[in-house]
């Protein structure tokens, strides 16, 4: 292999696609007190809980499949986000109305991996590449996990 085609990268596809979600919740670890939870987590400790408008980013690579010149169909992608997150997340309690959240704090960093979790095995054909939660948009979690 000659030098030139030694540093040659293979090129790759990266597909986004964004949700949107609104949902309750309370940072709260039950292996500290109330005053710890509350120096901590600050007003997002509150018993009475807070909300944000999450925008969900979801990236996937994969091959081009010849004959649909795409990695993977937008609509697909959509049906499968929805049906494993939006659906389950959306206008929502996360502490209390979510089983798969039950016993989890509920930072964006925990809801990022779990998201990761439940996506992986529906994504068949392609890769998960990345998860970016955002609780405001100042505050965005990127999530990804090396293979």
């Amino acid at each position: 292999m000659d030098k030139q085609n030694k540093h040659r990268r293979k090129a790759m596809f990266i597909i986004r696609k964004k949700f949107h979600f609104s949902a309750a919740h309370r940072l709260y670890s039950p292996r500290l007190s109330e005053e710890e939870n509350c120096a901590l987590f600050g007003k997002c400790a509150s018993p009475n809980f807070h909300g944000h408008n999450y925008t969900l980013e979801v990236a996937i690579t994969g091959d081009l499949e010849p004959a649909t010149g795409m990695v993977m169909n937008f609509d697909a992608m959509k049906g499968i986000v929805e049906e494993e997150i939006i659906d389950a997340l959306d206008h929502k309690n996360l502490n209390m109305d979510v089983d798969f959240l039950k016993g989890i704090i509920t930072t964006s960093e925990n809801l990022a991996r779990i998201i990761w979790e439940r996506l992986k095995p529906r994504l068949r054909g392609v890769q998960l590449c990345e998860i970016n939660l955002g609780e405001t948009d100042d505050n965005v979690i990127t999530y990804r996990c090396e293979e």
